[in-house]
C-alpha cells in the first residue's frame, strides 16, 4: 500500500513518514476513527514503509523484496489479527489468513458489516481467546527479513478478554523488534489498560475537496452527482465505493418507494398487490434493504418539509418526488410511520411472511398519509 493511493489526509501522511524516517516508531499504535475513513490503509502503508529497503520520497520504493510481497500482503513479518465467526476448523486468524488478505487487496476500506456479510455469513464475529497463545507464538521469532515485525490487529475492540489480557502482557513488555497497529472504529471499547499504552493515531473524516477530486479521477461520474455522492459519504471513503456500488439496487428501492407511497394514498389494492409481488421477489437481504431505505426518505422529507435543505441528503430524482410529497410527511404521523417501517424490517428479519407484512404496511400507511396536520 502506497500513501498516494490513499484518500486524502495529507498532513497525517506527512506526520507518519516523518516519524519512520526519524527512527521515533512508537511500538504500539492505535489507528482511530470512524468506518471507512482509511485507518487500514494507512497502517499498512506504514507497515510497508517500514520494511522498505529503498525508501524514496516519503513512499516505499515498490521494487524491493519487501515491497513486492507486500503488493500481496504475504511479507514473512506481517501478521494480521482480525474478528472471525466460529466454524468448523477454523480456530485462529491464520486459518483465514488468505481470504482476509485477498478481501483487503480488493478493498483496503472494507468495514465489519461487509466482511461479516462476505467472510462469515453474517454470524457474529470476535477475536477468541485461542488467538492470544498465536499471537506469543508469532513473536517469539526474530524477524525473518527486515528489522522489523509488525503485527496488524483490525477491530481490537472484538477482542475477547482472554486475549486481550495476552496482547496486554506484551505491549507491557515490548520487544524491540515489534511493531503492533491497532486498528479500531469503536476506540471507547478497547480494553483500557491496552488503549493506555499505545500512541493513537486519530485518522478524521476526510475532505470534501480530496472526495470529489478522488472521484473525478478514479470513477466516471457526472458532475451533477457528485456533491450528492460526497455529502452523503460523510468524509468516508468506504461509505462512498458502497453508494457507487450500490446505485443500481438503490434507484430500484427508490423506485419501490415511490409506488409504495402512490398507492397506499389512493389505496389501489390492485396495484398494492401487484407491488407486494415485486417486493416478496427480493431476497431477504432485499426486502431488509428497502425498508431500510424507505425509512432514510421518510426521514430525508420530514426535514425538507422543515426547509431545512443543508440537512437533506436526497439526489436529484429523490428531491424531485420530494418536491410534492413531503408536505404529507408531518409532526403527526412522521414517528408512526418510521415505527411502523421499522416494524416490518424487524419482522421480515425473523423471517414473517413478507406479503402478509407489506399489505398490512400499506393499510396502515393510508391511514397515516391521510392524517391531517393541525
Amino acid at each position: 500500500m502506497f500513501f498516494r493511493d490513499i484518500v486524502g489526509h495529507s498532513e497525517l501522511k506527512c506526520r507518519l513518514v516523518e516519524m519512520v524516517d526519524s527512527g521515533r516508531i512508537p511500538h504500539a499504535q492505535l489507528y482511530t476513527g470512524a468506518e471507512g475513513v482509511g485507518k487500514l490503509a494507512l497502517a499498512l502503508a506504514v507497515a510497508q514503509y517500514i520494511c522498505c529497503e529503498h525508501r524514496e520520497g516519503g513512499e516505499p520504493c515498490g521494487r524491493c523484496p519487501s515491497c513486492v510481497q507486500f503488493a500481496k500482503l504475504s511479507h514473512p513479518d506481517l501478521h494480521f489479527v482480525f474478528p472471525m465467526a466460529t466454524r468448523d476448523g477454523v480456530k485462529v486468524c491464520s486459518d483465514m489468513v488468505d481470504v482476509f488478505r485477498n478481501v483487503v487487496l480488493g478493498n483496503p476500506y472494507i468495514t465489519l458489516e461487509e466482511w461479516m456479510r462476505d467472510a462469515s455469513d453474517n454470524k457474529t464475529v470476535q477475536i477468541y481467546a485461542a488467538e492470544g497463545k498465536e499471537i506469543l507464538r508469532k513473536l517469539s521469532f526474530k524477524p525473518y527479513q527486515g528489522q522489523y515485525k509488525v503485527m496488524i490487529v483490525w477491530l481490537p475492540e472484538k477482542m475477547n478478554v482472554e486475549c486481550a489480557n495476552k496482547v496486554l502482557k506484551i505491549l507491557e513488555e515490548p520487544s524491540p523488534d515489534t511493531v503492533f497497529m491497532l486498528v479500531s472504529d469503536k476506540p471507547d471499547d478497547v480494553l483500557g489498560t491496552i488503549y493506555s499504552r499505545c500512541q493513537r493515531i486519530a485518522v478524521p473524516p476526510i475532505d470534501k475537496r480530496d472526495m470529489e477530486q478522488a472521484l473525478r479521477e478514479r470513477y466516471s461520474v457526472a458532475d451533477e452527482d457528485v456533491a450528492y455522492l460526497v455529502k452523503n459519504a460523510m468524509g468516508s471513503w468506504g461509505r462512498m465505493l458502497g453508494l457507487l456500488k450500490d446505485t443500481e439496487e438503490s434507484r430500484y428501492d427508490f423506485e419501490l418507494f415511490v409506488q409504495m407511497m402512490r398507492l397506499a394514498w389512493v389505496l389501489d389494492v390492485k396495484g398494492i398487490k401487484n407491488w407486494i409481488e415485486q417486493v416478496a421477489a427480493l431476497s431477504r437481504e432485499g426486502q431488509i434493504r428497502f425498508l431500510q431505505k424507505a425509512q432514510r426518505l421518510i426521514r430525508e422529507n420530514f426535514i425538507l418539509r422543515l426547509r431545512n435543505r443543508e440537512l437533506t441528503y436526497m439526489n436529484k430524482d429523490e428531491l424531485a418526488f420530494a418536491a410534492k410529497f413531503a408536505q404529507f410527511i408531518h409532526e403527526k404521523n412522521v414517528v408512526q410511520i418510521m415505527e411502523e417501517l421499522a416494524l416490518a424490517e424487524a419482522q421480515i428479519a425473523q423471517n414473517g411472511n413478507a406479503k402478509i407484512i407489506l399489505f398490512h404496511l400499506e393499510i396502515i400507511l393510508y391511514k397515516l398519509l391521510k392524517k391531517v396536520r393541525q
